[in-house]
């Protein structure tokens, strides 16, 4: 595969992510079997969870900070009946309760947590406090507090019911903790609880029907097919309204100029060539019905 055609990608990549890698070590992986040294990931998924992980190739990675935002889909494994100071398997087991629990008490519980809510992020995490990140922090038995941020979840469904095991369908806003979900969920319940299994079944706008199995991307790097996995850059904001651009539109847009448009499509749009390629995300100005990129890829 020529150098040309490897510096001409811009797009993404859906990874089936394994137990057992961190999301920085597949990154890596599709850096080695692409060549291409731009490529980041938009959601890190812990190594003990599995699923979608979207990695963006080329200059579709100044798309990260539009699809890191997006919402995302998991399916939780918790344990009832026992805290850990990670919230996860991981951690030391703190307390250990009996679990007498019905279903209707579960469910009950559950819906509490809907809708936009304070979650105060797991001491073992990547925030950091004063400079230093929680989990080191953490680990060195230093005590600090983490402020609660306010998310979204948009719904929780009970899947299996199983105890001391339930497995729940989470779909919720960027930015959410299903550890600290796992760990709330039980000082609700008044058993305590903990996660001992995450995947991630949607991400933005792709879901695990659009991921590639990591193995399977692997024998594609080796016999040189992985390119057929890329999906255009445009897609990885196909939620939101595109504007297709004329020649002369996009001759301009790429001279950091401002191009007409029309009121009613929305605030942030995509600039799309003919071909259907992403030229630019543009910002419409209302006061003179203008377009504004606000960031060009071509």
């Amino acid at each position: 595969m020529n150098d040309d055609f490897v510096n001409s990608i811009s797009g993404v990549l859906v990874v089936d992510k394994p137990v057992g890698l961190t999301s920085h070590e597949v990154v890596q992986i599709v850096r080695r079997g692409t060549y291409i040294r731009r490529a980041g990931h938009t959601g890190t998924l812990d190594p003990r969870a599995s699923g979608v992980l979207v990695v963006l190739l080329g200059p579709a990675v100044r798309l990260s900070e539009y699809v890191s935002a997006s919402d995302k889909r998991y399916q939780a494994v918790i344990q009832l009946g026992k805290t850990t100071d990670t919230y996860d398997a991981d951690g030391k087991i703190l307390t250990t309760n009996p679990v007498n629990i019905s279903e209707e008490q579960f469910e009950e519980a559950l819906h509490q947590f809907v809708g936009e809510i304070e979650q105060v992020p797991p001491p073992y995490s990547a925030i950091k406090v004063k400079g230093r990140k929680a989990y080191e922090m953490a680990r060195e038995g230093e005590e600090f507090d983490l402020q609660p941020r306010k998310i979204n979840v948009y719904s929780l469904e009970l899947l299996e019911w199983a105890p001391p095991e339930v497995v729940i369908d989470v779909y919720c806003s960027s930015g959410t903790y299903i550890r600290s979900l796992a760990n709330d969920l039980g000082k609700t319940l008044g058993c305590g609880a903990h996660l001992v299994g995450l995947r991630r079944t949607k991400s933005g706008r792709f879901t695990l029907r659009d991921a590639v199995p990591l193995r399977k991307l692997r024998e594609a790097f080796d016999d040189g097919s992985w390119y057929k996995y890329v999906i255009p850059a445009a897609e990885a904001l196909s939620d939101w309204p595109s504007v297709e651009l004329s020649e002369e539109a996009i001759d301009s847009i790429r001279h950091g100029h401002r191009v007409a448009g029309e009121p009613g499509i929305g605030k942030m749009a995509r600039g799309i060539s003919v071909d259907g390629d992403l030229v630019a995300l543009l910002e419409f100005d209302p006061s003179n019905n203008e377009w504004q990129p606000k960031k060009v890829f071509s």
